[in-house]
């Protein structure tokens, strides 16, 4: 019987002691995994333009250059920011980009002062649009068996995107073919419901008028990068 008590309390000591130094490991883990979360996302410099503001380049790689000038023009509307792909509706940052932040971040101005908006990214894709079109259209979806979130790394956004403004069925246009035409108003008619500083929509801003500069800028780059 001395034996056992004795045992079950050198056990008790050994437990306890092992438990001291696990608590703190574990702190010291789970403090290091938001420190990395919220470290910001390393994303290309851009400079920039005293008449545009900020126009960094893609992460993807290739592609359709109308396309691509598109993509960048829509960005240049939406989240004129030097780091857009991490970028919250009101022009908060978001370090953890491996899914959605889907913070809903009141809106203070316009015509839906009052609500909240779930906006983010370069693209200002609220949530629930994101999930739709990353389940169509994103490259590396999640696995049957083991879920896990669509990434939204900038690379990830691109991709999204790209394919979304390359499917034709959706838009009922082929919009590169529109813009190889030199019809930029007609497509930011078209997109206008979805972006709605692209102009003939309700929130235009200071780019606006000036967004098919922007392209023409935009699109003379992109060409001369796939010549």
């Amino acid at each position: 019987m001395a034996r056992f008590l004795f045992s079950k309390a050198i056990s008790k000591q050994v437990f306890e002691t092992a438990l001291k130094r696990i608590i703190p490991v574990g702190l010291a883990v789970i403090a290091l995994t938001l420190l990395v979360q919220n470290l910001p996302v390393q994303q290309k410099k851009s400079r920039l333009d005293p008449n545009f503001g900020y126009l960094p380049p893609l992460e993807m790689k290739g592609g359709d250059p109308y396309i691509r000038a598109l993509m960048r023009t829509i960005s240049a509307s939406e989240a004129n920011d030097p780091q857009p792909y991490s970028i919250l509706y009101g022009g908060g940052q978001i370090g953890d980009l491996s899914r959605h932040p889907e913070q809903c971040i009141t809106i203070v101005s316009g015509p839906n002062r009052g609500n909240c908006s779930t906006a983010a990214g370069r693209y200002q894709m609220i949530n629930i649009t994101w999930h739709e079109k990353a389940a169509l259209y994103h490259p590396q979806p999640p696995g049957i068996m083991f879920w896990k979130p669509y990434s939204f790394e900038p690379e990830f956004q691109d991709a999204v995107v790209y394919a979304w403004l390359s499917d034709r069925q959706f838009w009922g246009e082929d919009l590169s073919k529109l813009l190889q035409q030199g019809k930029l108003n007609k497509v930011r008619k078209i997109l206008s419901g979805t972006w709605t500083s692209l102009g003939y929509g309700i929130e235009d801003n200071s780019l606006t008028g000036r967004l098919p500069q922007v392209y023409q800028k935009m699109l003379k780059e992109e060409l001369k990068k796939a010549a």
